[in-house]
């Protein structure tokens, strides 16, 4: 019974990497069409249907990485082995922390889309007007930009109201916000065990805005240092968004690590009611 329960927790762990694996390979390759000379009027309408099969993809790709955490936090919960992963695993499946790390998850995206500019809301622009769009209306943009940020959905939803949604920021969204979600829903079950785990999590999180949006911090401080210096800071963060990158999601990975030796018993069990 146990090979089984890991066989299954195997294979959630490779369809997890074959979805990253696939994004990764799938921006480089789309980067190919990035060269402004190849968007002939003969190479568009080609160009075109390669940018509508990219976001099939992705979308099929999100689908196996999905498919794959479910299988493998499944795995762990049914093997009750007394592994930090399966700590974790038996604390998420609570009903509690389950409803928690949806609501953080929705939550924590709608506010990333804010901040990294994928949903729009401009009420002094009237996109009718100013960009000539139909409103409501959406096309996708195939070139030509760098690895990641092509091909870009454009979507009028109102006058004032869109969406850019750009495959790089739409992976960063996701992953950080499933990462929040699954630190908020340890975090809560942790609070009366220990509160420094949660001011881990949310160090993390709040790094993790910065990836789509590394100017949000000098915009903030320029309320209180002035414009001039709030923009010199904000070019100089705009220079470290890989760095917030690097820090931000290894701090969201390695915390309910930490969190979940919190919740383990001298005897390797889970201190969490997991009914």
């Amino acid at each position: 019974m146990e090979a089984e329960f890991e066989k299954i927790v195997s294979k959630g762990k490779k369809l997890i990497i074959v979805g990253f694996v696939t994004i990764s390979i799938l921006f480089l390759l789309y980067s190919r069409y990035q060269d402004p000379e190849l968007l002939t009027p003969a190479a568009i309408d080609s160009i075109q249907r390669i940018a509508y099969g990219f976001y099939i993809t992705l979308v099929a790709s999100f689908g196996t990485i999905a498919i794959g955490l479910y299988r493998y936090c499944k795995g762990k919960v049914a093997g009750k082995q007394k592994d930090l992963s399966t700590i974790i695993a038996l604390t998420v499946w609570n009903s509690k922390s389950r409803k928690i790390f949806v609501v953080t998850f929705i939550g924590y995206g709608i506010f990333f889309s804010l901040i990294s500019g994928t949903l729009v809301y401009q009420p002094e622009v009237n996109f009718a007007i100013h960009y000539g769009a139909t409103i409501p209306s959406g096309f996708i943009a195939p070139c030509c930009d760098g690895p990641g940020y092509m091909p870009k959905i454009i979507v009028y939803l109102t006058e004032h109201v869109g969406l850019q949604i750009i495959p790089i920021n739409l992976v960063l969204q996701i992953t950080v916000s499933y990462l929040v979600g699954l630190n908020a829903a340890i975090a809560v079950s942790a609070y009366s065990i220990s509160k420094k785990g949660r001011g881990i999590s949310t160090i993390g999180a709040a790094t993790g805005l910065f990836i789509a949006c590394p100017t949000c911090a000098g915009t903030f401080l320029s309320i209180f240092i002035g414009t001039a210096s709030g923009i010199a800071l904000s070019i100089a963060l705009a220079q470290m968004q890989t760095f917030f990158i690097a820090i931000s999601i290894p701090v969201l990975i390695i915390t309910p690590y930490v969190m979940a030796k919190k919740l383990r018993n001298s005897d390797g069990s889970c201190k969490i009611d997991t009914k």
